[in-house]
């Protein structure tokens, strides 16, 4: 019999064993660590018996709430069965089934799955395919990609070297491949001095011009379609991402699109690019494909780039990627249970009330003299924290304006996570009207704390 665990061991635990991401552990260490034991629904319990709104969906994952029977039995009747098998030349029923409802519920036209267990090796894959692809249609020189200012797609190798937030991975560069970086359509700090109400799409412009110029060396174009999430949820205006498919057409290049974020509902349409009826060569899936319950992502492609890597034995053009766990059956179990969800409770549509209430709610936001901009799509929102709204100056890094916020929503009842300046706004898809309201009340009650100012 193993003895009961107190707190106080978990607590010094943590501190003297665990290396937290995304944590400056010299500060972390000093404070009383916020210890979770269980959730359900949109809440979740710490150590201590705190009970806190899941503003942020367990780092952007969860879809339907914590402890969905559903998913919960999908994954008890699979574990009855087999826990895991590879899928190097065998297979398993689940990954099969996910893989066909994948096709049905995606932008037509991709039609093969190639799984890996995380968004980062989604991109991974995603990256190494395109290249590959190239090479097997014997465009050598198409060897580079091009991604977005304040882009964000993992943090392999791979992912950061199509990655462009500065304080990630700055230190990175001389192990990074090569490629180019085109200007976000990051309203709010307009490169080029527009507002929406003049804009014309001018970042389009500096696209084509790299593409045009370097069509024959770059293979891919990677971007997350209409909202940039760590980059400091920036939503792109509308006609953008229709019109990076046309210019990556117009110069042969392929698009690879990172729904890892966006995908699964968080916009208020099952895909991001559905918004604008795009389909791109390569979709990568992650987070919420199962829920937020375990580790799974899935690169999507077309029978084109597909039908390219066949074969003869002889040739070696196998696709020499792959992972332990791709393809688990548990983790593929808990993504087809969280798929029927969506469809028997018809989910998107139970989607635009809510999205409505978050749009009143943000807008009192607005009123606050911290507040520069205020910016959503679908569930997902970005308010910008500004030390002065006619310059638009931002608070330093020193100041950690952002996590002093949501240090202050933590004591009233809502985990969240700043961008630096930008408080972030993304709890699970099942969240109720009145939950909804308590959150965005929490925040704007610690926003004019915080900051002073009414």
């Amino acid at each position: 019999m193993h003895e009961e665990t107190t707190k106080e061991q978990v607590e010094s635990w943590d501190k003297q064993y665990l290396w937290h991401p995304f944590t400056q552990m010299k500060d972390f260490v000093k404070e009383e660590p916020l210890i979770i034991v269980d959730g359900s629904g949109v809440m979740l319990r710490d150590i201590n018996g705190n009970e806190y709104i899941d503003g942020v969906s367990s780092m952007w994952c969860n879809i339907h709430g914590h402890r969905r029977k559903e998913i919960d039995d999908a994954i008890k009747d699979q574990l009855d069965k087999v826990a895991h098998t590879t899928l190097l030349g065998m297979s398993n029923i689940p990954s099969a089934k996910l893989a066909k409802r994948l096709v049905e519920i995606t932008p037509e036209g991709l039609n093969k799955i190639f799984y890996s267990d995380n968004g980062s090796n989604a991109i991974e894959v995603a990256i190494k395919m395109a290249f590959q692809y190239w090479q097997y249609k014997d465009y050598k020189k198409k060897t580079s990609y091009v991604t977005l200012q304040y882009g964000y797609h993992g943090d392999s190798l791979g992912a950061v070297g199509v990655s462009g937030v500065e304080v990630f991975h700055a230190v990175f560069k001389p192990l990074l491949l090569k490629s180019f970086t085109t200007p976000s359509p990051y309203c709010y700090r307009c490169p080029y001095g527009k507002d929406k109400t003049s804009c014309s799409l001018e970042c389009l412009g500096k696209l084509e011009e790299i593409l045009s110029e370097n069509s024959a060396s770059i293979a891919a174009m990677v971007m997350e379609p209409l909202v940039q999430g760590a980059g400091g949820m920036i939503v792109h205006p509308e006609g953008y991402l229709s019109g990076v498919k046309d210019l990556c057409e117009e110069h042969n290049i392929l698009l690879i699109a990172d729904e890892v974020l966006v995908g699964f509902g968080r916009t208020g349409k099952m895909f991001a690019c559905a918004h604008e009826n795009v389909t791109p060569d390569i979709l990568t899936v992650s987070k919420g494909l199962n829920g937020g319950y375990m580790p799974l992502a899935a690169t999507m492609t077309t029978d084109e780039i597909y039908n390219t890597f066949l074969g003869k034995h002889s040739e070696q053009k196998t696709f020499f990627h792959g992972h332990t766990y791709t393809g688990n059956p548990l983790a593929c179990s808990a993504a087809l249970a969280n798929i029927d969800i969506f469809e028997n409770e018809k989910v998107i549509e139970g989607l635009v009330p809510k999205i409505t209430v978050l749009q009143k709610r943000l807008e009192q936001f607005k009123e606050l003299k911290a507040v520069g901009d205020v910016r959503q799509c679908g569930l997902i929102a970005g308010i910008e924290l500004v030390k002065d709204r006619e310059t638009k100056e931002p608070y330093s890094w020193e100041e950690k304006i952002g996590m002093k916020v949501c240090l202050e929503a933590r004591q009233r009842g809502l985990i969240t996570r700043p961008l630096d300046n930008v408080l972030v706004v993304m709890p699970p898809l099942c969240i109720n009207i009145l939950q909804l309201n308590k959150m965005m009340d929490i925040l704007y009650e610690s926003l004019e704390v915080v900051t002073g100012t009414g």
